[in-house]
């Protein structure tokens, strides 16, 4: 599938946006805050049915507007689809060919991936950001995911008001019996995940690399890590993380919240759960965070987004659509280069910049080019 038509209403900055006969190659050029931005977020709600910059309904809808409207034409060459997402009184709902869909619907059928200036973050701060990805991965390519996911939030979220207002102890026991369900499963799924994409990381990484270092992850369970700042309180044997089973990581996670209890009561706050994994980054066996140059970080991000479309077409058959806000600056010659070839003709892409100069001839002759704030 690929985005043929898009169309805005009110939505942003945009009272009417319209784009039509979309090619594989769109860029997207003007100088700062004419909405180029919201172009691309745009697409990626009525794609990934999520915005990349987590915003509240009130914000999506034109000032002095009372609703809001996006439509997408996708296109496969022989079937042909339209998907409305409606934003009005701090709601969202979708419709496919003019009949109401679900969020849970509409993620998988056109999956998007994002490359944004906060994503070069993710090779060098916390462990959150990587998780984010990975689930926001998840979430489009599976339902299942998807529902996990939201559920372990919702318990999550009401476990940590218990800590934090001093119930019960029988309460905190209670939410436990069902975080541990959801946790289980979360786990599980993420860190399926994190074992297929890394090699696919690592090769992109290996394309990208100038200096020929090996980039590696490890992925670190919630309760290990808090072994590691509670030590004494309970011990895991962290070398059967690797090929632990289902019901393995059910009695780590279940040992953990007796095991931590007390330090999560004191505290306040849940430790045990997959939302405290740690996941970290490294070349030649050191922390890319600390040691990895710039341009080695942004070569790891950009290995990332490389391995999230090919995750895609390898467990869809299907390619992504691709978002790149404004990173091409970001990125030199070569680097860019790598992206444009990559991507080439199969991913359907749009490119915000504000200003064109950054980029080749050969891209600019292929590309669509949409000039915003005129």
């Amino acid at each position: 599938m690929k985005i043929a038509d898009l169309e805005f209403f009110n939505f942003r900055n945009y009272e009417h946006f319209e784009l039509s006969d979309i090619g594989d190659l769109v860029v997207l050029h003007g100088p700062n805050a004419v909405g180029k931005t919201n172009v691309l977020e745009g697409i990626h709600l009525v794609t990934a049915a999520t915005s990349f910059r987590n915003a509240q309904i009130g914000q999506l809808v034109r000032q002095g507007s009372a609703n809001a409207r996006i439509s997408a034409e996708l296109s496969d060459g022989q079937r042909q689809m339209t998907t409305t997402l409606f934003m009005e009184a701090g709601k969202k709902r979708y419709q496919v060919n003019g009949k109401n869909k679900t969020a849970s619907d509409i993620r998988g059928t056109l999956p998007a991936v994002s490359f944004i200036p906060d994503d070069l973050d993710l090779a060098k701060k916390s462990s959150s950001i990587k998780r984010n990805s990975l689930d926001n991965l998840g979430v489009q390519l599976s339902k299942s995911y998807n529902v996990v996911y939201r559920d372990y939030e919702k318990a999550l979220k009401y476990k940590n008001r218990l800590l934090k207002d001093d119930s019960p102890q029988p309460l905190i026991d209670a939410i436990n019996e069902t975080l541990l369900t959801v946790a289980t499963q979360l786990y599980c799924y993420r860190r399926s995940l994190f074992e297929r994409m890394m090699p696919l990381v690592q090769d992109q990484y290996c394309k990208l690399a100038q200096s020929g270092e090996l980039f590696g992850a490890t992925y670190q369970p919630s309760w290990l890590r808090v072994q590691e700042r509670f030590p004494g309180l309970t011990s895991f044997p962290e070398e059967s993380v690797q090929t632990m089973e289902r019901e393995d990581v059910r009695t780590y996670i279940n040992d953990a919240f007796v095991g931590y209890n007390g330090e999560e009561v004191r505290a306040r706050r849940a430790f045990v759960g997959p939302h405290n994994d740690q996941i970290a980054f490294e070349l030649d066996g050191k922390d890319a965070s600390t040691f990895a140059s710039q341009g080695q970080q942004r070569s790891i991000v950009l290995a990332w987004k490389l391995a999230e479309v090919q995750l895609v077409e390898q467990m869809t058959g299907a390619n992504p659509v691709l978002l790149l806000d404004d990173v091409m600056s970001e990125l030199d010659a070569s680097r860019r280069d790598m992206l444009v070839e990559a991507v080439g003709d199969k991913v359907q892409t749009f490119i915000t910049a504000t200003d064109l100069s950054s980029f080749n001839k050969s891209l600019i002759d292929r590309a669509q080019i949409v000039r915003c704030g005129d």
